[in-house]
């Protein structure tokens, strides 16, 4: 049900037909914009590491956008659409080869009113954040990659992120609002999706449509504090972390829990100021409410080792990018045979659960939580570290946590539906079907579409 690779195709005249948009043919460049982080796993390094692209199509405007598309679909050409790369199961990694659709050139914040931004695709989340700023707005929920993701990528590739513990998940109703998706029909269409309709594009790897422009809820702008708060063990930490997230009046953007010995081992940026060994919360905190937050470190018997107010000079970067996806990246400058998993530990007892993980697989499976809210409920997901040692090890350690009531979502597959869904998602199919009728974007990533029924 995929379209077929085109080896033998002239990609110079291929390009030529592109006119003035721009594109990209010199092949050290296409490979580097074929890649994204999908070596953190290492299946899925052995698996893509010889997946590239033919070409690169960098279009300004929604109105090129459709052109190119309408180019391709005419010549049966593959397009995996590409923001700046910064997935991690190969989201943006074309595994038929073909068109590499990048779309930062579409970078610019059209309108922010009450509190609602409308921004085409291609736009920076750092850059998003830096115009909304001085109006009062910052981002309700973004990526531990934060300073390089654009929001386009950021919305078909992922599902949450920094400010899950209080906006959620991405789906949730109220934070993507609209959507503008280019269709992969012989005349691409421009679809106008509001509230519901989004969600087939969401968390969708750009398989069933382009995003061009979204609207999505800001949240009001806090001055942030980064902190650090050390414990002596990992599941006063836990304990730790899901009081702070309990308490609503102390304002936060993120609850990162990693035990130790992690932090000392990983996170260079703090080795003077995290004690040898200590797990570890690191949060942001109001700046105004580092008092009650204080108060609240002193009864669970943490020590306060870091904090910088905004505007403090320092060397260390931000505490989110010690956080999410990030926890892995910083083990892997250090490990080379780290790797990770992911897991919800549900509501009510997410507490129980992430410490009979702790005690189930101690420091082979390093704990590393992240706590949300989801359905209004506390929980928590993590992204645990993993000592790798065999890919059947690394099997066995998710079968175990999903088979103790942990659902895991796999970030070891390039699959669509295996990472997380474990389902088949019908609203995607659908629209896959209705505006992708060939088959053409990101062929190969939505289980769905090469196991439906033929004809």
């Amino acid at each position: 049900m995929t379209a077929a690779p085109r080896p033998d195709r002239d990609w110079t005249a291929f390009a030529a037909l592109f006119g003035d948009i721009p594109t990209i043919t010199e092949p050290a460049l296409v490979k580097q914009k074929s890649r994204d982080f999908y070596w953190y796993s290492p299946v899925l390094k052995a698996q893509m590491n010889k997946v590239f692209g033919d070409i690169v199509v960098c279009p300004r405007s929604e109105a090129e956008v459709v052109e190119a598309l309408r180019i391709c679909a005419r010549e049966r050409v593959p397009v995996t659409v590409r923001g700046a790369g910064t997935g991690n199961y190969g989201q943006a990694m074309p595994l038929e080869g073909g068109v590499i659709l990048e779309l930062t050139g579409l970078d610019r914040l059209l309108s922010l009113e009450n509190g609602i931004a409308r921004v085409e695709a291609g736009k920076k989340l750092c850059d998003l954040e830096d115009e909304c700023l001085p109006k009062g707005w910052e981002l309700r929920l973004f990526p531990s990659t934060r300073r390089t993701a654009t929001i386009g990528g950021f919305i078909a590739g992922g599902s949450t992120g920094i400010g899950a513990v209080n906006y959620g998940l991405m789906r949730d109703r109220g934070n993507v609002l609209s959507a503008r998706v280019a269709t992969m029909e012989a005349e691409p269409r421009v679809l106008c999706l509001t509230g519901d309709e989004v969600w087939p594009v969401i968390h969708a790897y750009g398989c069933n449509g382009v995003i061009t422009q979204v609207e999505v809820a800001m949240a009001p702008a806090w001055r942030w504090a980064d902190c650090v708060v050390a414990f002596d063990d990992p599941k006063t930490a836990v304990r730790f972390g899901h009081a702070l997230t309990a308490s609503d009046a102390i304002v936060k953007r993120v609850v990162t829990m990693v035990a130790g010995p992690v932090p000392t081992q990983y996170f260079k940026a703090f080795k003077d100021v995290i004690p040898d060994g200590a797990s570890v919360v690191m949060t942001m905190i109001a700046e105004g409410l580092l008092g009650p937050f204080g108060d609240l470190v002193r009864e669970h018997g943490g020590a306060l080792c870091y904090v910088r107010r905004p505007g403090e000079p320092g060397d260390a970067p931000p505490v989110y990018e010690f956080g999410w996806n990030h926890t892995t990246l910083q083990a892997l400058k250090v490990d080379k045979t780290i790797t990770y998993i992911q897991t919800l530990f549900p509501a009510p007892d997410h507490v129980a659960r992430i410490e009979a993980a702790i005690d189930r697989y101690g420091d082979e499976v390093p704990m590393h939580v992240e706590f949300v809210r989801i359905g209004g409920q506390i929980a928590a997901f993590g992204l645990q570290l993993v000592r790798y040692t065999t890919e059947a090890r690394l099997n066995a350690i998710m079968g175990e946590l999903e088979a103790a009531g942990n659902p895991g979502f796999n970030p070891h597959t390039y699959v669509l539906e295996d990472g997380g869904m474990k389902q088949i998602d019908a609203l995607q199919l659908a629209f896959k079907r209705r505006h992708d009728p060939q088959g053409l974007l990101n062929p190969g990533k939505m289980r769905a579409w090469w196991e439906q029924p033929a004809g």
